[in-house]
């Protein structure tokens, strides 16, 4: 951000009637609540475990835990009696210095309280706080207490991934037939179907769905033709036109994707990458950039990279009949709803094939990620074996993923080493709530500002779209008059927050004179 320019102040929970305050309130103790819940029920099933006892580790580890429960409950006791933050302590990872650094400067402002802290430093302290809790024990450090909600919220999302699936068989299928990816009529209106999948797949937030019903859940996942027309009237801005506009002259090209959730959301950023490569003229490689560290409960780390494919490695390969699908352990082996045909089956399978050779060949890469780049050929045993695994503080706090994981606004990024990470890029997709905040510095801009003011430094270096579901108070880029008009309308109220409304925001690249 230009330091001569005048710009708001960020969101804080001073103001009783925010979405920060809120936060702190009711979704912060919750979401703490159920990190000690997590290790809770590992603890007991070490207790009831036969080889309770081996060598010692496992009364080591009960006592690690334990730990664990007393420093987070002493939190939840601290934030509601609005007591100051204290510094991290080092663990051998990324971004303490600088969370320090920051903390120290917020006290010589007095804003170094839950209550009187910006919101968007005082959220990502947390997560950063919490993972130190486990990164400094012996035996918790690749402990992710937030992957059996992960897991267990994809589950439930069968019936749509059997959908996806289907729908890129498809999809194949009539490539086989036509010169698909010659047709720019047709590739933009694929483009634009799934553009809004990806886009309505990220409502699913497992930090924010206490304020979704089951019913906009299954709403916001729906990705067919007749849901994705019904969802365009909740997109307040949509750039959709002009996105395209820049793709379709692409050839071949690197594109990036700083990912939110995982599971369902993943799975459809996967669905975009997977037809972008594929069935189009217009890029030939795709970098995902996932966090370091569990963050925001649901957003993608390293594991739940390997999770998601060795999930869809354990779906049967021939349909489960009901009554065989009953005595199943898992009923269709992962999911939660059988698939209704064995064509359903055989396109996931066909998909994370797909996929596989695509990680393998260099096609799909996740960026910083050392061992997941490639190496997926070991089949599902191998995929497995690492998905509770593979938690790295990586101490290079100069790399895209620690970037993501810090708490500066992504203006910053261009004097980051990790910016480097990016380059060459000639369209970076940013997804969800959290990147939109960062984007925005999550300051209080009136909501016509145009979004590549509220980019600050960072517009204009990259070619950048952002999809976002909105689930806080920051909101730019809308026509005069518009958020107004939605703040007044009863029926629309919590709009910013709820997730029902979302945002697709473009801004284009500035080529440097010559």
């Amino acid at each position: 951000m230009d330091e001569n320019m005048s710009v708001p102040p960020p969101y804080d929970p001073k103001d009783k009637n925010s979405f920060a305050y809120v936060t702190i309130v009711d979704r912060w103790p919750s979401i703490i609540t159920n990190l000690i819940n997590s290790v809770s029920q590992t603890l007991h099933d070490l207790s009831t475990s036969s080889a309770l006892g081996t060598q010692g580790v496992f009364p080591a580890k009960i006592a690690e835990g334990k730990r664990i429960i007393e420093t987070a409950s002493k939190l939840k006791y601290d934030m509601a009696r609005d007591r100051p933050l204290g510094p991290i302590i080092g663990d051998g990872g990324s971004n303490i210095e600088l969370y320090n650094q920051q903390l120290q400067a917020f006290e010589t402002t007095s804003q170094n309280t839950w209550f009187s802290c910006p919101w968007l430093y005082a959220e990502c302290y947390l997560y950063r706080l919490m993972r130190s809790w486990f990164a400094t024990t012996q035996h918790w450090s690749q402990f992710d207490p937030f992957f059996a909600q992960k897991e267990e919220t994809f589950k439930s999302s069968g019936a749509a991934v059997y959908q996806l699936a289907l729908t890129m068989s498809e999809l194949d299928r009539e490539a086989e037939k036509s010169s698909l990816d010659t047709d720019l009529e047709r590739l933009e209106v694929l483009f634009d179907e799934m553009i809004q999948m990806c886009l309505w797949g990220n409502a699913t937030d497992l930090s924010l769905l206490t304020t979704l019903s089951s019913a906009d859940i299954e709403r916001l996942q729906s990705v067919g033709k007749e849901a994705q027309a019904a969802s365009r009237q909740y997109i307040l801005r949509d750039d959709i036109d002009v996105a395209w506009n820049h793709v379709k002259g692409l050839k071949n090209a690197r594109l990036d994707i700083v990912l939110d959730n995982a599971g369902f959301e993943y799975f459809t950023d996967l669905i975009l990458a997977d037809f972008l490569v594929t069935h189009t003229p217009f890029f030939g490689s795709v970098t995902f950039h996932s966090k370091d560290i569990p963050w925001f409960v649901s957003d993608v780390t390293p594991p739940d990279v390997r999770a998601i494919l060795s999930a869809l490695a354990s779906v049967p390969t021939t349909l489960l009949t009901t009554s065989t699908a009953a005595s199943a352990p898992e009923g269709n082996g992962y999911f939660a709803s059988l698939p209704p045909s064995q064509g359903h089956l055989d396109a996931l399978h066909k998909l994370r094939y797909r996929w596989l050779k695509y990680f393998e060949n260099g096609t799909f890469k996740i960026y910083g990620c050392p061992g997941l780049d490639g190496n997926f050929s070991g089949g599902p045993k191998n995929d497995a074996a690492v998905v509770k695994g593979a938690m790295r503080d990586d101490p290079d706090s100069g790399s895209p993923a620690a970037f993501w994981t810090g708490p500066d606004p992504y203006w910053k990024l261009i004097e980051h080493p990790g910016m480097a990470g990016l380059e060459g890029s000639k369209l970076v997709i940013f997804k969800g709530d959290l990147n939109y905040r960062k984007l925005t510095g999550d300051l209080q801009w009136p909501m016509s500002t145009p979004f590549g003011t509220a980019l600050g430094a960072f517009a204009g270096k990259l070619p950048v779209l952002s999809l976002r579901t909105s689930k806080a108070d920051v909101v730019v880029g809308l026509r005069e008059g518009v958020g107004e008009a939605m703040d007044k309308d009863e029926s629309k109220r919590g709009w910013k927050v709820n997730g029902r409304y979302a945002l697709i925001s473009y801004e284009p690249q500035v080529e440097a004179s010559s």
